[in-house]
């Protein structure tokens, strides 16, 4: 049976671009790009958890917004629940830490990268809200 992991991922936006990272050659499914963000811990809400993540990996601040789309997708090895969040940056500037890159994505180019497949649904929510 297949280990199931529940994590979040930022939606941050600053105008009509949004912060994507691609996943570095150390990681599972390297190159393809994801919202930052990670696993949930024990006792932490996903709003926590997602906090805590962007300290981590992006080393800013965010105030989490919305819930933008809940994704259950079965993996080679395992289950992953993606819950995003829309955020809004707080303190600091996004600094690159574990992905190979990050930048900042006009939304009208969202689909353009190769986005880890428990992503998409949540990048096609993205674009009809921030197009609508």
């Amino acid at each position: 049976m297949k280990k199931q992991v529940e994590v979040v991922g930022a939606v941050l936006v600053d105008r009509q671009s949004v912060l994507a990272a691609r996943r570095s050659e150390q990681m599972s499914l390297p190159g393809m790009w994801e919202f930052p963000g990670g696993k949930i811990e024990a006792g932490e809400t996903p709003e926590e958890a997602l906090a805590r993540e962007l300290v981590e990996e992006l080393q800013c601040t965010a105030e989490i917004g919305a819930h933008v789309e809940t994704t259950v997708y079965e993996y080679e090895k395992i289950i992953v629940s993606l819950a995003t969040y829309y955020c809004t940056l707080r303190q600091g500037t996004p600094r690159l830490t574990e992905h190979s890159e990050i930048r900042w994505v006009p939304v009208e180019e969202l689909r353009k990268l190769d986005w880890a497949p428990a992503d998409i649904p949540a990048v096609e929510r993205v674009i009809q809200d921030l197009q609508a």
